[in-house]
């Protein structure tokens, strides 16, 4: 394990009042600096390169935090890249081990180690986890009285619902929708905080291309085959920008996708940092048919922040984030997404990228978080030196 300085610009961020629904005022401590510690999972570096929402998320969460005063240390894979000071757990990403269990739990026992370490040199007010694993070093973390704060950034169903119940309120959880709050309304919730982006990161452009774009992994839930088949149906060129690099994704892709691809159909792969974003500012709108409860997609506000319009099908958290005939077009069936295609060219692409900026800012990211760790800090019981009452 080695400790780095960050490299990545932090940019600076004015502070904007925000209470998410269900988050109550907090109590104490005051407005002092807190020492956070960020956990990232074990699969891609922070900034990721490519693939990794989560990742991407943990960036700018991490540099907004430095922005407002507080002392921030993150600890994940690889080197560093942001403006928080950096605990290597390993050096290499687990990426090619995506999706598997084991990589997880060695990660989250080199983080309570490396947490345990950090603390007594330097005291931590507060962990906020990021994997899935990690929730498993909650009792312990508060046994040292750090409040442990969990962003669940899967969905609920009811088997990861009974992880959590199992967590019990050791950790305080935080939602990334309403709509995946509202599917486990049981669990130690403490707030809920739309995951957001730099809208100056991501390039706007008002004239679009003629093709739509489907961005993400190939996986049924994604909802590829649907795509595909829209497209056909409406004639517009559809491009493919899809991790496939699982068994699983790379079977689907042969079995499903492949077969059904055209001569207007693009498949380029998974998408780099800089193709992703050429990708999403020149479509005509972004293909999201999603048939799973999506608990919120990253990939939606990044194409709303270049001005790409939204033709998704309504589950999980879309309606959340995509505003029907003004940021994009929302289905209640497969059979309407054609048509969608053809309506959604009417949208103006300064609305969506006007709605990244007011809803999905990351000063909006970093002020809901400060909330939570406060709040969750009021409610804790005074503890021994080297913690916060």
């Amino acid at each position: 394990m080695s400790t780095m300085s960050g490299t990545r610009q932090a940019a600076g961020s004015s502070p904007i009042p925000l209470t998410p629904p269900g988050l109550p005022e907090a109590e104490g401590p005051d407005g002092a600096p807190l020492h956070i510690a960020l956990v990232a999972p074990p699969y891609y570096e922070v900034p990721p390169s490519g693939y990794g929402g989560v990742e991407a998320v943990l960036a700018d969460l991490a540099d907004a935090l430095v922005a407002r005063g507080h002392r921030v240390t993150l600890l994940g894979v690889g080197r560093p890249g942001t403006g928080a000071r950096f605990v290597a757990v390993s050096d290499t990403p687990a990426a090619a081990r995506l999706g598997e269990p084991f990589p997880e739990v060695v990660h989250a026992l080199a983080v309570r180690r490396a947490i345990e370490a950090l603390h007594a040199a330097d005291p931590v007010d507060v962990i906020h986890d990021h994997t899935f694993a990690g929730a498993l070093n909650a009792p312990a973390f508060a046994r040292l009285g750090i409040p442990p704060v969990i962003t669940v950034h899967g969905s609920v169903d009811s088997e990861l619902a009974d992880y959590y119940r199992e967590i019990g309120d050791s950790a305080a959880l935080v939602a990334i929708s309403d709509r995946q709050r509202a599917l486990a309304p049981d669990l130690n919730w403490v707030a809920r905080v739309h995951n957001a982006l730099r809208p100056a990161d991501w390039p706007f452009e008002s004239a679009k291309g003629d093709y739509a774009l489907f961005l993400g992994r190939f996986s049924p839930d994604k909802g590829p085959d649907l795509a595909i088949r829209a497209a056909h149906a409406a004639g517009v060129p559809l491009v493919l920008a899809a991790k496939c690099s699982e068994p699983g994704e790379r079977r689907y892709l042969e079995q499903t996708v492949r077969p059904l691809l055209g001569p207007d159909d693009t498949l380029v792969g998974e998408a780099d940092a800089g193709t992703k974003r050429r990708l999403l500012a020149g479509a005509r709108c972004l293909l999201f048919p999603v048939r799973w409860e999506e608990p919120f997609g990253m990939v939606l506000i990044e194409a709303l922040a270049c001005g790409t319009p939204v033709v998704a099908l309504r589950a999980g958290a879309v309606p959340e984030i995509v505003t029907h005939g003004v940021t994009g077009m929302i289905a209640d069936d497969p059979a309407e997404l054609p048509a969608a295609l053809h309506r959604v060219t009417a949208l103006d692409p300064r609305d969506c990228r006007r709605d990244a900026e007011t809803r999905f800012g990351v000063e909006r990211l970093a002020a809901g978080y400060e909330q939570a760790y406060r709040a969750v800090l009021a409610r804790r019981a005074p503890v021994g030196a080297g913690g916060r009452a």
